[in-house]
């Protein structure tokens, strides 16, 4: 699912929501949960799961093309740790949808 198709189905089901407000919210949605890891903190959704940063400690790698050896500094990035229930949600609905595929 994309940025539109986000769009798309909220404008959908919320029916006095505009297209545009769809998207207005969607990005405010968007732009407070980046700040908020910019800022370090973790962001929790209860039924979803949860996203906090990660720290890459700077190691040495190697250039595939001439193998050279290759400085990689520190890093920070985003990760996702999917909740209890958004796993469980989708291992039955992938069950389910194996099961009818299935003659």
């Amino acid at each position: 699912m994309t940025r539109s198709d986000l769009v798309e189905e909220l404008a959908n089901r919320f029916s006095q929501l505009t297209h545009r407000d769809a998207e207005f919210a969607v990005k405010a949605i968007l732009d407070a949960m980046n700040d908020a890891l910019v800022r370090g903190h973790r962001i929790e959704i209860r039924g979803f799961g949860s996203f906090s940063i990660n720290h890459r400690p700077p190691r040495m790698g190697r250039n595939p093309r001439s193998g050279e050896s290759v400085a990689i500094p520190e890093k920070r990035v985003p990760h996702f740790k999917p909740g209890k229930a958004l796993r469980e949600a989708v291992d039955q609905r992938t069950a389910e949808l194996q099961s009818q595929a299935k003659p």
